[in-house]
């Protein structure tokens, strides 16, 4: 007597873009993937991590609150992050553009020395001097509407960079940044670090003067 033939499941073929693959959820916490591996479910959650802190950004407002403009952090590459800025509400010509090592805007907070809001923000992002250092940006160049955008690609610092534990901030400066270039013909007596060079105020700030915006710099999905 001739055996029946054996049951054989119908085959089913998805009409997924090439690059996807078909995920379901098994109990236990574990995806079943296209070549039907078992995947812990916390590989998913960490791969939209990954994903989320692929770029940052940050809303600049001046020391009454009002919004200035944004700037957008993304990753390039492994080394590299591109920097994008639109700004307004500024005088015509350049401003000092810096990335600062705490992630804390509060236009409360006024530097004795100098009178400018934001010193919250805390110093230059390291490491290097001023003109060498992390968080030294390209100048922005406002137009004589105050209008000032930029866009570059810089290798001194990533995303990881800016998300550390003390977060990080932007600051526009309310003049131009000479990133502390001052040529050795030009001499002065020395100051209290004992420079004849370049002074303590040129070292620290290219002499951009008072910290006219400020935005604290969040990953963003």
């Amino acid at each position: 007597m001739p055996r029946p033939p054996r049951f054989a499941p119908p085959r089913v073929a998805l009409g997924l873009p090439l690059g996807l693959a078909l995920v379901l959820t098994l109990p236990g916490g574990l995806a079943l993937g296209r070549a039907g591996t078992a995947v812990p479910r916390a590989s998913a959650a960490s791969a939209a991590s990954s994903r989320a802190a692929e770029t940052a950004a940050a809303v600049v407002r001046d020391a009454t609150g009002r919004v200035l403009g944004s700037v957008r952090f993304e990753r390039y590459d492994l080394e590299k992050t591109r920097v994008s800025v639109s700004v307004r509400g500024l005088e015509p010509g350049f401003h000092g553009f810096h990335v600062h090592a705490a992630g804390v805007c509060d236009p409360r907070a006024v530097d004795r020395a100098t009178g400018t809001a934001f010193s919250s923000a805390g110093s230059h992002l390291g490491p290097g001097t001023h003109g060498a250092g992390a968080g030294d940006m390209p100048p922005l160049l406002a137009a004589d509407d105050g209008t000032a955008s930029a866009s570059f690609v810089t290798d001194r610092f990533t995303l990881e960079d800016l998300a550390d534990t003390d977060g990080s901030a932007v600051v526009v400066h309310a003049g131009p940044d000479n990133f502390a270039h001052i040529p050795k013909r030009y001499f002065h007596r020395p100051d209290s670090m004992g420079a004849t060079g370049p002074d303590l105020t040129t070292r620290k700030t290219g002499d951009a003067g008072a910290r006219i915006g400020c935005g604290v710099v969040r990953p963003r999905a």
